[in-house]
């Protein structure tokens, strides 16, 4: 898929991905590869980035943790996040189902 069409999506992605359960950057890139069946094969210059932003704005948070022998940031949805997940998701309903009705 190309970049432009996920340009303004990638947080709703991220934080979609966390809501499940808290991840280090890499499995959220995976996490997104997997459920998109391939699609979204971000890479991690632009999940990083991602997740930094959505710190700085409170709507995840971050500790280090030892994952598979490894010293890692975890990131987890604050409950600010959760609330933002959810409207965005219902921005992204009314959306979706706009763009549908234009192209069917």
């Amino acid at each position: 898929m190309r970049a432009e069409a996920i340009k303004g999506h990638v947080d709703l992605l991220v934080l979609s991905v966390l809501q499940r359960s808290p991840a280090h950057g890499y499995a959220v890139a995976e996490r997104l590869r997997k459920r998109s069946s391939g699609v979204f094969d971000l890479a991690e210059g632009t999940i990083y980035p991602a997740l930094y932003r959505l710190e700085g704005q409170g709507l995840v948070e971050s500790r280090w943790r030892t994952v598979g022998g490894r010293r890692r940031r975890v990131y987890r949805l604050t409950t600010a996040g959760e609330q933002a997940l959810s409207g965005r998701r219902r921005h992204w309903d009314a959306f979706a189902t706009a763009m549908q009705a234009v192209l069917s």
